[in-house]
């Protein structure tokens, strides 16, 4: 399949909603271009991974796998993120999450998320499963509210990882300015989830330990205006 010349300019729904899978793929692998051959090696086996545990799921109108490669297209193009760990952690950072069994693999005993987290630290070191394991979320109180249980587990597992709350914000842009690009009842929940955290994002990447360049998190700002303004569009309307 070929593809525009000005696709490394493309905003990602763009993308996604000309050219697909394929289009974030062909994207994708022109953003690594600026790493050298083990990087790159790092990355595509990575993708390849993400790829395989993710091949059944969906996001509504599209394969889970266009949220992942956007999450790490979005730390290299946009957040200038050099450091292939985090990438790698970014693709992979729904894999224990969703896939943990399948991870851990058919001989493990009890629950799966410790031998997942093992797993993927045998693969791609003890840092990317940090990572992965900063913003993958636990096991919920089912007695309490689940939003503000996951509000409380992301403030609090990324105040302790600075290069988690890059990856972090990365999937909430994703999923928050995004929101627009979901139908059904889904769109207000989704607001509804993630309006509380733009001020914890805030306050996070804002912090002067967070690995981002200046004009980086004027850019992230921006980005979390934008989705407080769709969200104050999908829930504050007037009935």
């Amino acid at each position: 399949m070929e593809f525009p010349a000005y696709l490394a300019t493309m905003p990602m729904h763009a993308i996604t909603e000309i050219h697909g899978e394929p289009g974030l793929l062909a994207r994708f692998r022109l953003e690594i271009e600026a790493f050298d051959e083990p990087a790159r090696e790092r990355l595509t086996a990575a993708l390849d991974l993400a790829a395989e545990l993710h091949r059944e799921d969906r996001r509504v109108r599209e394969p889970y796998l266009n949220h992942l490669l956007r999450v790490a297209i979005r730390m290299m193009h946009h957040y200038q993120v050099r450091d292939v760990d985090v990438i790698v952690a970014g693709l992979l950072h729904d894999a224990v999450e969703d896939h943990p069994a399948e991870l851990a693999g058919p001989d493990t005993a009890g629950e799966p998320t410790p031998a997942a987290l093992d797993a993927l630290a045998a693969r791609f070191g003890p840092r990317v499963a940090r990572l992965v394991g900063a913003v993958t979320n636990p096991a919920y109180d089912p007695g309490r509210d689940r939003h503000v249980q996951y509000r409380e587990h992301v403030a609090a597992s990324l105040d302790r990882e600075p290069w988690a709350r890059v990856i972090k914000v990365s999937d909430f842009t994703d999923n928050g300015v995004g929101v627009i690009h979901t139908v059904g009842p889904k769109v207000a929940r989704s607001a509804a989830k993630y309006r509380p955290l733009v001020p914890v994002f805030r306050d996070l990447i804002a912090r002067p330990d967070t690995p981002l360049s200046a004009p980086v998190k004027r850019h992230i700002f921006a980005q979390l205006d934008l989705a407080e303004e769709r969200f104050s569009a999908i829930l504050d309307q007037p009935n």
